[in-house]
């Protein structure tokens, strides 16, 4: 096995706490101070505990190329994200989802790398740095039908977790597959039923792009509610303000006489009130409108504010780390519950 080379620094800089010195101070030999500052196992817990003293009094940072040859980990996850990076750094959805992406890893002492697919191109640059050894698991999520991702993650054996549905075929009698995902399905029969509630009967969905699983969940629970609708009630959207400005103004031209719109996603709602309002339709008084997400950034500060569909994005996020972290801690052992479906619960403002 490759030795670790030893720790130097640039000249002319302060000596940095070295692990001999880290021993040293402990009264433990090298090689045991080496097992307890790169996480490996087999040493009593009064000399971890003397160690671990050492290394806050010195202030020692183990070298990471040695942790490795140690663990055989890199303490770093790939986060691939199959949406363009205008999307995500202008879309709250993804800040939310990353954010409890990255406190998870981050407790847990794992960096997040962030990898974006921006066209067909990247998935071959994506495809090479996750085969490269450079992290030990990955998680994926937005991804769309016929997304070669999670094959490319399974060619090289990395461990992987998907956020959302997965909709390939033999993706749900898949043991090994573990994903994360909100009742996608459940949350669109409670935004159409609490519409027919307010005594709509011409109710409009903007959908999200139908190659991806939570826009289909999606409408087939506004269809359960609503069998027979009208397919002229049905526009898709793209999950961003434009693209549920352009649904909108399709279903105007369509039913001038719509009187309540389910759109997939707060921001898709906020363009189709944008569109609303422009054309003299007052809300909710003559078309009542319900969101999906509770993105607080935009749910709470349309005009008027929007009624949602609740899912806990951030907590999404969390739990994708956490199953994850578990999979790599014990990876010879089955993960259950092989798939996380939370809970989406109504959110009443003033929309609807």
């Amino acid at each position: 096995m490759a030795q670790p080379q030893p720790e130097t620094q640039p000249a002319g800089a302060l000596p940095r706490p070295t692990l001999e010195s880290v021993a040293e101070l402990a009264g433990v030999s090298r090689a045991t101070a080496s097992r307890v500052v790169n996480g490996g196992t087999g040493v009593r817990e009064v000399l971890r505990e003397k160690v671990q003293r050492a290394v806050d009094e010195l202030g020692y940072s183990p070298n990471l190329a040695a942790r490795t040859l140690v663990t055989r980990r890199n303490q770093a996850v790939a986060v691939v994200v199959a949406e363009p990076e205008s999307r995500i750094f202008s879309d709250p959805f993804f800040a939310q989802h990353l954010r409890g992406i990255s406190r998870e890893l981050a407790a847990a002492d794992n960096q997040m790398l962030l990898l974006l697919i921006e066209d067909e191109r990247d998935y071959e640059r994506v495809g090479r740095y996750l085969a490269g050894g450079h992290v030990d698991g990955a998680l994926l999520f937005s991804l769309h039908q016929s997304d070669p991702l999670p094959e490319m993650a399974r060619r090289v054996n990395l461990p992987t977790v998907i956020g959302g549905r997965p909709g390939w075929p033999g993706a749900e009698s898949d043991r090994e597959l573990v994903y994360v995902d909100s009742d996608n399905r459940g949350g669109a029969r409670m935004a159409v039923q609490h519409l027919r509630s307010l005594g709509r009967t011409r109710i409009a969905t903007i959908t999200g792009p139908l190659d991806q699983t939570s826009s289909l969940d999606r409408l087939d629970g506004y269809r359960d509610l609503l069998p027979d609708g009208d397919p002229t009630l049905i526009a898709e959207g793209d999950f961003t303000p434009d693209g549920g400005s352009r649904a909108m103004t399709e279903l105007l031209a369509r039913r001038p006489d719509l009187d309540a719109v389910f759109a997939a996603s707060d921001a898709m709602a906020s363009g189709a009130l944008r569109v609303l309002r422009a054309h003299g339709r007052r809300v909710p008084e003559d078309v009542a409108v319900i969101g999906f997400d509770d993105v607080e950034s935009i749910a709470a500060w349309t005009d008027p504010p929007l009624t949602t569909i609740r899912q806990d994005i951030e907590e999404m996020g969390r739990l994708m780390a956490r199953l994850l972290l578990r999979r790599l801690a014990t990876p010879a052992q089955p993960l259950a519950p092989t798939s996380v479906i939370t809970p989406t619960r109504l959110v009443r403002r003033e929309s609807a």
